[in-house]
């Protein structure tokens, strides 16, 4: 959308670095760590009948993460814009894509995710009142949409604060995780290993559960672009963003592997299928009297989550505002505290709206068929830039093996899900297809062309949000950073 000189805002006035190398790995393990690997094993251990079969998708999301995740540091080194597949592709395959890409994150997938994981968090934190009974649906939603305003008004405040808060949650969830994983290898020790004799037994292998099992996976594992999104805002990108992601990738995939053994030595198949909250079901067995860590471990993990996502998505809708693709007001950021505090505000309404789904496993499905092709789509932009544009400069190039393998997994899950879960796939085509008219009326058209109300509608908005949030247009000089700013 057209965006509106401002002729109070200053030129110099950007976000500033702030995110050092180990808060990246601490955004990265946090956002990854969420709510996922307290509510995945369940659903991967549905769509494939047996342990065995489960640990292996489980393995196959660590290895298909680090591809993507390495294709994201050529890809966040190379092009040095916050918003990451929106910005690749953009940059890649032109406006109209990236419209779809950032519609479909605007309308379903970026709220979605975070009220999944506000739900999972809250539903830990009142379920310890409600030991026989499920907890009330008020109760729920209620301490959901506070934790998200709560995240939402820290982020607002100052970078560094919701960094810093990642960092303390990042370490407190990586080590109630241990706690788990070292009851599990003592249990093991002791002999219990009945759980996986014959491990592959009833395994579903058709197409269509593999392709949804690894969905319920890679849930888990989403998270590894999360500093793709704030590259801006990374202290010495070309060197940081890239390690950050080395450092993070393996940690992750071996404390899952670990945590889901730890479970399925305690619990088999049906205890974990019929089982609400698996990591309390696997406390309640092993830990007792110190059960109650895990209800609040579990809370700590999807409060990190949580952070990190609406960090990561406030600056989504912040980049494609700049780029004119969302209302000006959105690429506003704060002249004193220098966060995008309207799409901070944004992003948590929306995030709000979707604490009215009741199934979560449903909210789940919904993105991921969007998540998924539009990932899929920014890593081909990696193997067309190498084509088109082979003299940008790379400080991180990688070996084509991996962005070309990476790219037909995503075709796999992106095309088997048509067959398997045909409705839950078709919501995700019918929200990236309704994006198409705003794109023509709000970005296609010429200004002269475009209903005059909206023009009008849209400058009040940004002349009211500049007064009521304090703030005014980004500069953006990306390549030219203000002195005090520059590395670090």
């Amino acid at each position: 959308m057209e965006k509106a000189e401002d002729s109070t805002s200053t030129n110099s006035i950007r976000l500033k670095q702030e995110i050092s190398l180990l808060h990246g790995v601490c955004l990265i393990v946090g956002n990854m760590i969420g709510s996922g690997i307290f509510l995945s094993p369940k659903g991967v251990l549905f769509y494939t009948g047996s342990f065995g079969l489960s640990l292996v998708v489980w393995a196959i999301g660590g290895v298909f993460s680090v591809f993507g995740a390495l294709c994201y540091a050529e890809l966040g080194t190379t092009i040095r814009k916050s918003g990451a597949s929106y910005a690749y592709i953009l940059e890649s395959f032109g406006g109209f894509l990236a419209f779809i890409r950032l519609w479909t994150s605007l309308i379903i997938v970026e709220p979605a995710c975070q009220a999944v994981i506000a739900l999972t968090f809250s539903t830990y934190v009142v379920q310890p009142f409600y030991p026989n009974c499920t907890a009330p649906y008020p109760a729920v939603r209620l301490i959901a949409a506070l934790i998200i305003a709560l995240l939402t008004f820290v982020n607002c405040m100052k970078v560094k604060w919701g960094a810093i808060l990642q960092v303390i949650s990042t370490v407190a969830k990586v080590l109630a995780l241990i706690v788990i994983i070292v009851a599990g290898i003592v249990v093991l020790a002791e002999g219990k290993t009945e759980n996986f004799s014959d491990s592959f037994k009833d395994s579903k292998l058709n197409p269509g559960d593999m392709a949804l099992a690894l969905y319920a996976a890679l849930y888990s594992y989403s998270g590894w672009d999360t500093l793709n999104f704030i590259t801006e805002e990374i202290k010495n990108p070309e060197r940081n963003l890239p390690l950050s992601i080395a450092i993070s990738m393996p940690i992750v995939t071996v404390i899952y592997l670990l945590t889901n053994v730890a479970y399925y030595t305690v619990m088999n198949v049906q205890t974990v299928l019929d089982s609400e909250a698996v990591a309390v079901t696997f406390a309640d067995s092993v830990l007792g009297f110190a059960r109650w860590l895990i209800p609040l471990s579990v809370a700590i993990s999807c409060y990190g989550g949580l952070n990190s996502s609406i960090i990561a998505a406030s600056r989504l809708f912040f980049v494609g505002s700049r780029e004119g693709h969302l209302p000006n007001f959105l690429s506003m950021i704060h002249v004193k505290r220098y966060t995008p505090i309207p799409a901070l505000l944004f992003n948590g309404g929306m995030a709000l709206l979707f604490l009215c789904e009741r199934d979560v496993f449903r909210l789940i499905n919904y993105f991921s068929f969007n998540y998924w092709l539009f990932i899929g789509l920014s890593i081909g932009s990696l193997i067309y830039l190498r084509i088109k544009a082979p003299e940008m400069p790379r400080p991180v190039k990688l070996n084509l093996f991996f962005p070309i393998v990476y790219c037909l997994c995503s075709v796999f899950l992106v095309v088997v899900p048509l067959y398997s879960d045909f409705l839950n796939t078709l919501v995700g085509i019918l929200v990236a297809l309704s994006g198409v008219p705003f794109y023509f009326i709000c970005v296609y058209l010429p200004p002269s062309s475009r209903p005059a109300f909206l023009g009008e509608m849209l400058d009040m908005l940004s002349l009211y949000t500049q007064k009521l949030c304090f703030c005014c247009v980004a500069d953006q000089d990306l390549d030219n950073p203000p002195e005090g700013e520059k590395t670090e």
